[in-house]
């Protein structure tokens, strides 16, 4: 009885029920960032995860789609509610720093193969699931408000706020795909600089 107890003591623990969700999940972000929506499928997740096939009728009763949709979820919050920590608490030229800072280390520490999740899936049609691209309207929607508050507090009108806002985000989002396609910070950092030196410019006029 004793060797049997310490082959069960010493036995590994089976991953959890939610574990496994939460791998896929993972996974699928990860696959969303690399390989865009049309190319994340459950059979990839699940290779690349390790999570056993019995997890996606269980937690994703959905199949393919309900497994994007709760990724994007997911990628949405955390990115969210990241944008609104650095842009409650910074003026906007060190959020912007902050900001970039994140997509950079994702690119290098990538090899520049990752991107960013809600945009890969923004730019693909999704004929089959529109909700894809409403759910990445209302991530980039939250964004643009956080950098939109962000810029009325330091004295823009409402309008400049909100333009500003969507060219801080159309700009870096697309120096990310130029930095994939080139293997190399430059576009980024190029494209930093730029909106760093208009921001200067449109907070130096409202205060004038």
């Amino acid at each position: 009885m004793a060797a049997t107890r310490r082959s069960n003591d010493e036995a590994p623990a089976r991953p959890r029920p939610r574990d496994a969700r939460r791998r896929m999940v993972e996974g699928t972000i990860e696959s969303l960032r690399i390989h865009g929506a049309s190319a994340t499928s459950v059979d990839r997740v699940l290779a690349d995860t390790g999570a056993p096939r019995g997890s996606v009728y269980h937690h994703f009763p959905g199949g393919r789609t309900q497994l994007i949709t709760d990724a994007l979820t997911a990628a949405g919050a955390s990115m969210s509610e990241f944008i609104e920590t650095i842009t409650r608490e910074n003026d906007p030229a060190t959020a912007l720093d902050m900001f970039v800072a994140l997509w950079r280390r994702t690119l290098v520490d990538s090899e520049y193969r990752a991107g960013c999740p809600i945009f890969a899936v923004a730019v693909e049609t999704n004929d089959d699931a529109p909700q894809f691209a409403a759910s990445a309207a209302a991530i980039f929607a939250r964004w643009n408000t956080a950098l939109t508050d962000l810029l009325i507090r330091h004295g823009l009108d409402a309008v400049r706020s909100r333009r500003t806002a969507t060219l801080t985000v159309a700009a870096v989002e697309g120096a990310i795909a130029l930095c994939r396609v080139e293997r190399a910070t430059t576009p980024l950092e190029d494209t930093v600089r730029e909106l760093q030196d208009h921001l200067a410019a449109v907070i130096s006029a409202a205060e004038q």
